[in-house]
């Protein structure tokens, strides 16, 4: 049957979950004409599984997605129940941020702000077939046999590709949360050189709320202060729902015990790989079997449904044994499930398969983002569908990638993670994989990363110019408290009422703050009518700049002597085999995944430091030898 013509765009981003939100959002907004598909409209921005963004690591990556003129932190800002700054009794290096959020709400606020951004349309049909001519895309053919042509296209399927769900024996093809899956692209991909792969996820149980007692359960509150995850924000407004916790018990666990015969993940009916830091309840007590219980959070879905959500209790077990087991729980004992949970497996790709500014090795201008690449999570995803969408856009620009260093953020060692080490299973990142998350923090995020943002016209001139003042703000009020000094007969009566030692000779504001004791908000006991008003943002930066300044050197000459390996550039078309010392490994893996630096090539598997070191005198002798 011959396709019908529909019409050409610059970008074509298929799937409309967070990873394609962020990538057609950050297309449109450079000025690139684009079309964004979704299977369902319903599914913008759907949240499948936990109805929160942010979270230790997570909150890192959406502070750096609105740092660059992303949309998840504005979004989450206007739809959030409940914020927590988590790890608060930790350094400042791993403060994440968290907020529970209106699924529902968080869902239309995003639809309605892609449906009114210029460059930008939406159109709900399913993806089918990639256009490619001599190893370069040129566009898509949907189910209804329609031909959509572009420059570059962006693959953001999430779990939809070739997704299946398990409850129990029961398996049978479908998205998540009921919806159409994607049966026929990945046919397409595999025809066009994209090898796949399985990997699997899962999520709870709903229940409705009315079901419970909450008596029995301890009360969560939000912090009695709500922090903004976009920078653009400076108040946010009140918590508005508490959350719960309880707790499995020995008669949870034997319940499970009994039936892990009738598990889908124990059956051998799911040959996907599942998230290590997310099993579900059957995996857990498999694997922990001498822990007496495990924790869980009841989490609301939303300000107009009853439903919530059973956090930490993910299965693939049949209804009834769900049933079961769920009603051994304190305060779960007359629960009524509305959504039974479920296991999901889904098509993927190998990340090593891409370049680290997201494009395809083996198709030009198809660029890949999000749970198709092989991580997990809502943040994880639109952190990557943020610089799919930046790529693409600067690749039919003809200009130069935009690549995030591990020294820059959290993007760029999610990124280089995925790209550079692959993945066997689903990735989730967090602080300790950061080598300098004293630099990378969620405070400094539009420091580091808004002029990036703005250079590249994705951030708006007013984030660039909040962005400048506060950096302007910043360090005159730190110059101020370095300047501003007192006698010790001036500031020991303070210090002694704020439990820290007197001091002997004149000393300063900066000085003062410095103690873990003092606070800025507490140094106004002694300061003059010269301090300014500073927003949260501010004030945040401020007190970690001046109380960590010491460690925050040391970091960054760590990470000068990091940039001299990550400037040492390796040609695309180095022959390896050719490179006398290097091990047969080394040169078989520098082969396949053609490194585009040194440093990226130190971090590949199975390349060792003395492979590095060959490498180094190859380079300078034919530096020597060109010269």
């Amino acid at each position: 049957m011959e396709n019908i013509f529909m019409d050409k765009y610059d970008i074509i981003v298929v799937g409309a979950g967070h990873a394609g939100c962020e990538a057609a959002l950050a297309a449109a907004r450079m000025g690139k004409k684009t079309l964004m598909f979704s299977i369902n409209l319903e599914a913008i921005a759907m949240m499948p599984c936990n109805p929160s963004i942010g979270g230790t690591g997570k909150g890192h990556l959406v502070r750096e997605i609105d740092a660059m003129g992303g949309e998840m932190g504005i979004n989450i800002d206007k739809t959030f129940l409940q914020s927590k700054m988590l790890n608060t009794a930790k350094g400042p290096a791993v403060h994440s941020l968290r907020a529970q959020a209106d699924k529902n709400r968080y869902h239309v606020e995003m639809k309605k702000t892609i449906e009114t951004t210029a460059n930008l349309d939406m159109k709900q049909g399913e993806v089918v077939e990639l256009i490619v001519e001599e190893g370069r895309v040129k566009g898509v053919i949907t189910k209804t046999n329609t031909r959509y042509d572009a420059e570059a296209v962006i693959l953001a399927t999430g779990t939809f590709l070739g997704g299946k769900i398990f409850i129990g024996s029961s398996a049978f093809e479908s998205g998540p949360n009921g919806l159409a899956p994607a049966k026929q692209l990945s046919d397409s991909l595999r025809k066009n050189g994209i090898m796949l792969r399985r990997f699997k996820t899962g999520t709870p149980a709903r229940c409705l709320g009315s079901s419970l007692d909450y008596s029995k359960m301890q009360e969560q509150k939000g912090d009695e202060k709500t922090v903004p995850f976009s920078f653009m924000n400076d108040e946010i407004g009140e918590n508005k729902v508490p959350c719960w916790l309880t707790y499995t018990n020995e008669e949870t666990h034997k319940v499970i015990r009994e039936n892990f015969h009738r598990s889908a993940l124990f059956g051998g009916q799911i040959e996907g790989i599942g998230p290590r830091y997310c099993p579900s309840i059957e995996d857990k007590v498999n694997r922990f079997a001498d822990k007496e219980r495990h924790q869980l959070f009841i989490e609301p879905e939303g300000l107009d449904t009853d439903e919530m959500y059973i956090q930490g209790m993910s299965s693939s077990l049949p209804e009834d044994v769900q049933r079961d087991f769920y009603k051994t729980i304190p305060g779960l004992e007359n629960l009524r499930i509305v959504r039974p949970a479920y296991a999901i497996e889904y098509d993927c790709i190998d990340p090593q398969d891409l370049k680290l500014n997201l494009e395809s090795r083996k198709i030009e201008n198809l660029f890949c983002a999000g749970q198709f690449n092989g991580s997990s999570g809502y943040e994880e995803a639109a952190a990557q569908g943020l610089m799919a969408g930046i790529n693409a856009a600067l690749k039919i620009s003809g200009k130069k990638p935009l690549v995030l260093g591990r020294n820059e953020a959290y993007i760029g060692v999610l990124i280089d993670d995925l790209v550079t080490k692959g993945t066997n299973e689903p990735y989730r990142i967090m602080t300790s994989r950061a080598e300098y998350r004293l630099v990378l923090r969620q405070d400094n995020a539009d420091l580091r990363l808004t002029e990036k943002g703005y250079e590249i016209g994705l951030a708006s001139k007013e984030r660039y110019e909040r962005y400048l003042r506060k950096k302007e703000n910043v360090e005159k009020e730190s110059a101020r408290l370095t300047e501003t000094t007192f006698a010790p007969g001036e500031v020991n009566d303070f210090l002694k009422n704020h439990g820290t030692s007197p001091v002997q000779g004149r000393v300063s504001m900066a000085e003062l703050l410095k103690r873990p004791q003092i606070s800025y908000s507490d140094l106004a006991e002694i300061d003059n009518d010269s301090r300014p008003q500073l927003s949260y943002h501010e004030v945040t930066q401020l007190e970690v700049q001046i109380k960590y300044e010491g460690y925050i050197q040391k970091q960054l000459t760590q990470i000068e002597r990091f940039r001299r390996l990550e400037d040492k550039a390796l040609p695309q078309d180095m022959n390896y085999d050719c490179v006398e010392g290097l091990r047969i490994e080394a040169a078989q893996k520098l082969n396949q995944l053609r490194p585009e630096s040194v440093g990226q090539a130190s971090r590949i598997s199975g390349v060792s430091p003395a492979d590095i070191n060959v490498l180094l005198v190859y380079l300078e002798k034919k530096r020597r030898s060109k010269n």
